[in-house]
């Protein structure tokens, strides 16, 4: 088969043949149709993610495929079923095997290619905004970075729960896929000033920053007293120092979300975020955007939209 492999930090990905991979105990071997990508794709090829496995290793966090084989022990799901699963790693792939346990039913509603950038994306925000923020109706959520992957999903989320939601991305364009997305307010970052503009809106209860770099240290100066701001990630490469004396003055909590953490202390937190997620797919109460779908020998140029922020939502790999 066919992967997509870091053989080395510090030399480009690239397409490897390999002996197609055996399940063993509790796992299955997938037929892979499509792989969601994801900010931290680009981060575990540099070997700086928190979770990067010692190389070689295949590319790939997230999968939808079918199942083809099982391990020892697996009654479910059954061959022939098709599931989506978040793997960590080997989605970039013909084939790949994961933990049974992990993987969830696709609804014939559902396409290969939604449901392979689902899991990471929507369980993120949904995670995110309910069980840390606690984000409530009628509260302004302002979202940095609101075209890109997980934070389109968090202005869908946020405005299915009620919010006010207050949209921040670079550029016209993108500007109107997070208005698509529901955003009530929206802010160019190339042209406007954050902070002011977010404080004529009546300022930011909740802030969902993926961001980091200037643009957190804006929306920190735009918070209201008792505002949460969730720290998802770093895609400007700069990680923030957050000055204590703002969090006191404004009674202020600064919340870190690692989704892929709450499967090693967790796991049933992520498996009922999930259900509920697909149940509001089913009832089409979400709209995923998947902006591009390429093939399996396209996956550096699919990694190089990311990494020049072309892409707005997802990006989708099928082998």
């Amino acid at each position: 088969m066919r992967a997509f492999q870091v053989a080395t930090f510090g030399e480009k990905p690239a397409l490897a043949e390999l002996a197609a991979p055996v399940p063993q105990a509790g796992e299955v071997l997938l037929e892979i149709s499509a792989c969601g990508l994801n900010f931290a794709d680009l981060l575990m090829a540099n070997g700086t993610y928190q979770d990067t496995p010692h190389p070689p290793f295949t590319l790939g966090m997230e999968v939808c495929g079918t199942v083809i084989a099982q391990g020892a022990g697996v009654e479910e799901p059954a061959v022939g079923t098709r599931v989506a699963v978040f793997g960590g790693q080997g989605g970039l792939a013909e084939k790949g095997v994961f933990p049974a346990a992990l993987c969830r039913c696709v609804p014939d509603t559902m396409s290969d290619e939604t449901a392979a950038g689902f899991m990471v994306a929507y369980g993120t925000s949904h995670l995110a905004l309910t069980r840390r923020a606690q984000l409530q109706s009628g509260e302004n959520l302002l979202v940095l970075g609101a075209a890109g992957g997980v934070g389109l999903t968090a202005v869908e989320i946020g405005k299915a729960m009620g919010a006010t939601v207050i949209a921040v991305a670079r550029g016209a364009d993108k500007l109107a896929v997070a208005k698509q997305a529901g955003a009530d307010h929206l802010i160019d970052s190339e042209t406007d000033d954050i902070k002011t503009a977010v404080k004529a809106l009546g300022g930011a209860d909740v802030v969902y920053d993926p961001v980091g770099g200037e643009a957190f240290k804006a929306a920190l100066g735009a918070c209201n007293r008792e505002a949460r701001v969730i720290v998802i990630g770093f895609a400007s490469g700069d990680v923030p120092q957050i000055p204590a004396n703002i969090l006191l003055v404004k009674n202020i909590t600064v919340i870190g979300f690692y989704w892929g953490g709450y499967l090693g202390f967790q796991p049933k937190a992520l498996t009922d975020s999930l259900a509920e997620l697909m149940a509001w797919h089913a009832e089409g109460r979400l709209k995923p955007h998947v902006s591009h779908i390429l093939r399996l020998d396209q996956a550096e140029n699919a990694l190089e939209l990311m990494r020049s922020r072309k892409s707005t939502g997802k990006v989708v790999v099928t082998p």
